[in-house]
């Protein structure tokens, strides 16, 4: 967990900026994640910004299966307890990174990759979000709106995808569960972090796709 949270708090959206010669802290929302990358430094930008935070989250996840089960299949059940504990830890690092004061990206772009990184019981729930996401995104041009209801179908994605597949495979309601308590906890962290943009959207002034940010 330790080593996720420091893999997660890797401001990659602040060293990007810094190659560019600003800070990005100080442009846009004043935001590290990648939605204001990709408005301050363009769309490539962000989107490596987007493959970098979804890396760090996963590659903490995935040195959990690589290391604990191996030739030890036996694990598993540990595993599916610890890889949840891991993705929260390098989401928390991202969200709450000590190299900026505490005040990170919103966890949207890490969440993404710890959660594909738990294969296979989150990896289709993920992609099922990332749906969710695109699609809003196309009707509303609105990042911070499609962010929030891709959280938000997480756990409702994890539900349907255990009951669709009950009769093929029995997923152990000790790997589910705590499966389910990561998704709930990551639509509330996220839902918590869009706050300011709640208030954006509520007050008709969140920027759009293609707009500028007013401050």
């Amino acid at each position: 967990m330790a080593i996720g949270f420091v893999s997660g708090s890797i401001p990659f959206g602040l060293i990007l900026g810094r190659a560019h010669g600003i800070d990005i802290r100080e442009h846009g929302s004043k935001n590290i994640g990648a939605t204001n990358v990709g408005r301050v430094l363009g769309r490539r930008q962000g989107f490596i910004c987007f493959a970098l935070d979804a890396l760090k989250g996963a590659l903490p996840v995935l040195a959990v299966w690589f290391f604990l089960v191996g030739a030890h299949p036996e694990r598993v059940n540990l595993v599916g307890t610890l890889m949840p504990l891991v993705g929260i830890a390098a989401i928390l690092g991202h969200v709450y990174s000590p190299w900026v004061g505490f005040r990170g990206g919103k966890g949207v772009a890490t969440s993404f990759g710890a959660l594909v990184a738990m294969w296979p019981l989150m990896t289709f729930p993920a992609l099922g979000a990332l749906v969710v996401w695109v699609i809003l995104v196309k009707l509303f041009r609105f990042v911070s709106l499609a962010s929030i209801c891709a959280a938000l179908s997480l756990p409702l994605l994890l539900i349907v995808r255990v009951m669709w597949t009950a009769n093929e495979t029995s997923s152990p309601a000790n790997v589910v569960f705590p499966m389910l308590i990561l998704t709930v906890v990551l639509a509330f962290l996220v839902v918590w972090k869009h706050r300011p943009n709640i208030a954006r959207l509520r007050a008709g002034t969140e920027p759009r796709i293609g707009t500028t940010l007013r401050t």
